[in-house]
């Protein structure tokens, strides 16, 4: 039996930390491509390159670099440089957590969705900070448990997972589901040397509706949060009540 083919990327970019450890935890579980963008693409969301030429670069074996977005990696990766599609896509592990509604500007949970419409099992994996330095080893050992689960069960269809990892070590591991933000508005205003207004996204810190199922409760007990996503963002509750608006040309 051939080993498995695992392909990673993420969002801080190719020379992040995270990236590193998350290739060497999971080089044991078979040939492990690491294909991410030349810079940080944090924010960049489901982003596909489509109006200008994307540019790629080998600088070792399996290492590839490219000018893009999370999703153009994957896109480029499975397309171009492998010969055959992976066996699993791991994304991270990301510097800072993606929690609830954040996720939707995720480059690098894009970045597993993208896999996840190519119909090959994903999971995105970011990493709590705070004040000191950031160890990504239990992150990294999490990330290579996970895909050993991933390889051996597969992932059900249109299904990805979103990790996140506690600041401290993991108290244990918890399911959950996405929980919701309150924001208070976040843009300020500064000028700059010759009076010109420009605006900083994200000022205010926002807080979070309290459900104890939530991604982000498991993270505030010390919990490894686990949520599984799905592609199809239909809404399923109000059809009936829409089809009831009578809509017609």
């Amino acid at each position: 039996m051939d080993p498995a083919s695992i392909l990673i990327t993420n969002d801080d970019g190719f020379g992040a930390e995270g990236l590193r450890v998350l290739e060497e935890s999971l080089a044991s579980l078979g040939s492990v491509w690491v294909v991410a963008p030349d810079r940080e693409q944090s924010g960049q969301g489901h982003a596909l390159t489509l109006n200008q030429p994307l540019r790629l670069k080998r600088v070792a074996e399996r290492h590839y670099v490219v000018q893009g977005t999370p999703t153009d990696c994957i896109y480029l990766a499975v397309n171009t440089i492998l010969s055959k599609r992976p066996d699993l896509v791991a994304s991270g592990i990301n510097r800072g957590y993606n929690l609830g509604d954040d996720i939707t500007y995720s480059g690098t949970v894009s970045a597993a969705f993208e896999a996840t419409l190519m119909a090959i099992p994903a999971f995105a994996i970011s990493q709590e900070i705070g004040e000191g330095p950031i160890s990504y080893e239990a992150a990294g050992r999490w990330s290579a448990s996970l895909a050993q689960q991933i390889l051996k069960r597969g992932m059900p269809p249109d299904t990805l997972l979103n990790v996140n990892v506690p600041r401290l070590a993991p108290k244990g591991v918890r399911i959950t589901h996405q929980g919701r933000r309150i924001y208070p508005g976040g843009v300020v205003e500064r000028r700059d040397p010759k009076g010109r207004p420009y605006y900083w996204i994200g000022g205010q810190s926002a807080d979070w509706e309290a459900d104890p199922a939530t991604d982000f409760a498991a993270l505030a007990e010390g919990l490894i949060s686990v949520t599984p996503l799905h592609l199809d963002l239909t809404n399923y509750k109000v059809v009936d009540e829409v089809r009831r608006w009578n809509l017609e040309l």
